[in-house]
Formats: C-alpha cells, structure tokens, sequence
C-alpha cells in the first residue's frame, strides 16, 4: 500500500460508499488494525469485524460510539447519510485533535456546513467516491476546505489512491462528477439489465441473456481500463461499415441516446443542487 502518515482512520457509517473505501484499503494492504467503523445495528458491526476484521462499534449499543471512534484518529470519514452528517459532524467536534481530517464523502453537503460544525481551523476534505473503490477501480475525488492546504491534499490522495483514481477538483465542480462517475456505476448496471432484457425480447433465455449481457459490459469495461484506451476508437474498432453494429449504433443515435444521457446528468446535478439547498435550511433559499 502507498505509504500514508495516517495511523488511524475512522469511518463513521458504513453504507455502500465508505465500505467500497474500506474494503479497497484493505485489500491494497492497510492493517485492520488501524481502522475502527460504526453503524448503527449489532449485527452490521459483527458482519463488518467477520468480513474485514477491523473493530466496529454499533450506535444501537453505545450513545457514545462515533466519538469512541473519532477520539485519537488521524483521518475521520463521515460516511452516514447527507441528512446526519452535520449533526455527525457536531457530536465528534470534541473528540478531534486540531490535526484529525475530517473526510466527508456525502453527497450534497458542502464543505461550509461541516466547517461550521467543527471546531474553527478544522482540516476538512470533502470527496466523492464511486462503488468500484471496493474493488480498487474507483474513481475518487478529493475538495480541500479552507484549512486543507497542498500538503494535507497530497496525503489524502495517497491515502485513497489503492481506492482507485484520485481527481483534485474545485467543490463547485462535486454535482457534475457525481453525475458522471458517483451515479455512473449505476448507469452501467442499467445498460446490463436493458441489454439483457432486449435478449429475451429476441427469444434467448433470460438466465442466458443476463449472463451474457453482464459479462459483455464487464468485459468492456475490462477493455477500457487498459492505457490509452480510448472509448470512441473501441466503439468504432467493433463497427463494421454497413454490419449490424452500425445499425445498433444508428438506431441509438437516431433516438438522441447521447442527449439522454446527458439529460439524466444533468437531473442529477440538479437534485444534488436541491438537496444541499434543503439541507441548508431556510439560510439558503
């Protein structure tokens, strides 16, 4: 694993997003030692200590969990739902050092609203993560709050790089890169479940047509991870002039499928836009 001067990491939830975190950590060789989660349920924490062997503290049990958790680590991840994550932010203020960061990897909560939670000075990391992380094929990217220069920037990204991918970007661009890589998982697995039922259309069976459609979206994307790949030269690299794939691809285009995507993109930038607004309450309106 890349070399990180963070001995200790919380994360404080452990939903699909911070678990990817957390297992693509561990799989690239962080010791289970040096992490502890929360959750709310007993049961979610002894699953998570059976699956990974990390410790996992669990809310239901213990009021005072999180700032267990938080109290003498380096790195905290808020890793709860948008709506508690302020309030999470709040709870733990005491139990952080001047020099604990605090990562958020929460949708539409800026990185003002934890700042303001926190103890003035606070470093506060704002990143948005993919469920890929899980497998170490993320894409991750990383916001510095006001009192999280260059240096501690570098840090977080050799910390979440054995995740995936780390982009450095303005927070004003998180809504648009949550459209494309936090949603775009799903967006595959769509093109899978629409591929496979097109298959049945056409008189395959469906345990088949499910099959070969996941393990043809698989592939491809097996393809364009390797260097220099580029998704158009693929494309046309499998669209023989005037053969069938020319068709699909015509018949898609004559459909604005482009435009649609992009459409959809745009709805998700927007419902995170609306969702920071009420989360801000009446300040922000």
């Amino acid at each position: 694993m890349t070399s990180t001067p963070f001995q200790h990491i919380a994360f404080l939830g452990c939903g699909s997003m911070n678990e990817s975190i957390l297992a693509g950590l561990l799989d690239a060789g962080l010791d289970p030692a040096q992490v502890t989660a929360t959750v709310r349920r007993a049961e979610r924490a002894r699953e998570l200590e059976e699956r990974y062997g990390v410790r996992a503290l669990a809310t239901s049990e213990d009021d005072g969990a999180n700032v267990e958790a938080a109290r003498g680590s380096d790195v905290v991840v808020l890793g709860v739902k948008p709506v508690g994550i302020v309030a999470l932010a709040q709870e733990i203020a005491d139990a952080l050092t001047p020099s604990t960061v605090v990562l958020s990897v929460a949708a539409a909560v800026s990185i003002a609203m934890i700042e303001e939670a926190l103890p003035q000075g606070q470093p506060v990391i704002r990143s948005m993560p993919n469920t890929p992380a899980r497998l170490g094929r993320g894409v991750l990217s990383i916001s510095a709050g006001s009192s999280a220069g260059p240096e501690l920037m570098e840090q977080a990204r050799a910390l979440l790089e054995p995740a995936g991918t780390v982009v450095e970007i303005p927070e004003e661009q998180v809504d648009a890169l949550s459209a494309v890589s936090g949603s775009g998982p799903a967006y595959a697995f769509y093109l899978a479940e629409a591929m496979a039922a097109a298959g049945v259309e056409l008189g395959l069976d469906p345990d088949l047509s499910t099959h070969i459609a996941r393990e043809t979206v698989a592939g491809a994307g097996f393809m364009l991870a390797e260097p220099d790949a580029d998704a158009a030269a693929l494309r046309k690299a499998v669209t023989s002039p005037n053969g069938t794939t020319q068709s699909a691809i015509e018949s898609f285009e004559g459909s604005g499928l482009k435009r649609i995507v992009a459409d959809g993109a745009r709805a998700a930038t927007a419902r995170a836009a609306e969702i920071t607004r009420e989360l801000a309450g009446p300040a922000s309106s």
